[in-house]
This record gives structure tokens, sequence and C-alpha cells, in this order.
């Protein structure tokens, strides 16, 4: 990978609560910062902000069942990322219309133009392999997630 993104393993989570007729976007969003919150010491309302700020310009539905909303921070040094898998698929507003099953959050630092885009387009990488995508919709737990993420991105660094 070309950029430094920060990852912690409990910044991958399941999320096995959510009804079919709960799962919104906001709820998404509001979950993927409390996630950053959790790990990353991140004030959640701060992010959730940020994040449906960034929804707002668009859908950050990037299309086959995963979303990569994203935002700027100071409260970060460097990119960061936290994965949220939904055992119930959400209406994204994704341009192939399809429910967003993985979902991506990333928060960079507010100055880092060059480098948020660059960490974007890691991302978007990642999920543009067919095999990865479809090991990261059918991985069962959280250390399978991680474990795909961190092997991926140490091949993409070498």
């Amino acid at each position: 990978m070309d950029v430094n993104i920060a990852l912690q393993p409990e910044a991958v989570a399941i999320n096995r609560s959510e009804r079919a007729d709960e799962a919104t976007k906001h709820s998404v969003l509001r979950q993927l910062s409390e996630l950053y919150r959790d790990v990353y010491g991140l004030k959640a309302s701060e992010v959730l902000e940020g994040l449906e700020q960034r929804e707002a310009l668009g859908s950050t539905g990037f299309g086959k069942g995963v979303a990569i909303p994203h935002c700027r921070s100071d409260a970060v040094k460097r990119p960061t990322l936290a994965l949220l898998k939904l055992d119930t698929p959400c209406d994204f507003e994704a341009a192939d219309a399809q429910p967003v099953g993985l979902v991506f959050g990333l928060v960079s630092p507010e100055n880092a133009g060059a480098t948020h885009l660059h960490a974007l387009a890691a991302i978007s990488r990642l999920l543009r392999d067919e095999a990865m995508l479809q090991a990261l919709m059918d991985a069962d737990d959280t250390e399978a997630l991680f474990a795909l993420l961190t092997n991926q991105f140490l091949r993409d660094a070498a």
C-alpha cells in the first residue's frame, strides 16, 4: 500500500444487532463513529458529523455491496481505517443500487489532501480485486477480516 493507514484489530467489527427494518445509512454511520470512539478515542459526535456532511455531498456507496464513508479530522495524525461488516445489508444509495454489507470508514487528518486521496485509492484497489472482495464478504469473524486486510495491505506495500 502506498500510504500508511492505521488499522487496529478492534476497529474491525461485525454488526449482528440490526434488524432489517432498522438498518439505515444513519444508523450505520452512527455505529461507525462509535467504533472510532471506542478504538481510536475520537469524539463520536464529530466523526458522525463529518461522515454525514460528506454523505450530503453524495453517497459513498462504492458499489458491489461496499461503502467507503470518509471525512477529515484534526484528531488523527494519519489516515485511520475502521471496517463494519453488516449481517443485514443496508441501502446506502450506491450508484449500482445494491445494498451495502461492508462499510470501510476512513478518517484522515484535516490537512491530508493527497494522503487522503491515496488512502481512498488503496481501499478502492483492494475492493476491485474480486477474490478479495468475496473473501471479505464470506469472512465469518473479525479475526479473518483483519487478517485479510492486513495481509493485502502488506502485500501491496512490498
